[in-house]
């Protein structure tokens, strides 16, 4: 496992999402209050950027944009058709302004 620092605290405003390459990994760093989520950026049901859609903050999900899957930022797993399968989370912390994520 690696800690890699995938952004500043300054790049992704509350409520958001944004796109990020890491070590050879495609995520999406998401921003909710004083939390902060690291999960796969590609849908599980087709290639999308999930950063592209919408954060749904009180439940904790992000929406894909093309057919509208979402998923929980928590666990990965599909909350609603067309994807059944999860996308993988990531363990993420703050250290100072800097955002950091553990990868495999």
């Amino acid at each position: 496992m690696a800690d890699v620092r995938v952004c500043a605290v300054r790049d992704v405003k509350p409520g958001a999402a944004k796109r990020v390459d890491a070590e050879g990994y495609r995520l999406s760093v998401v921003h909710i209050g004083d939390d902060w989520y690291v999960i796969g950026d590609e849908c599980s049901h087709e290639d999308y950027s999930l950063s592209e859609g919408d954060v749904w903050e009180d439940d904790r999900e992000i929406e894909c944009p093309k057919h509208g899957s979402t998923f929980s930022l928590e666990t990965g797993d599909p909350q609603t058709l067309p994807a059944t399968q999860p996308v993988p989370v990531y363990p993420v912390r703050v250290e100072g302004d800097d955002v950091v994520v553990t990868l495999p």
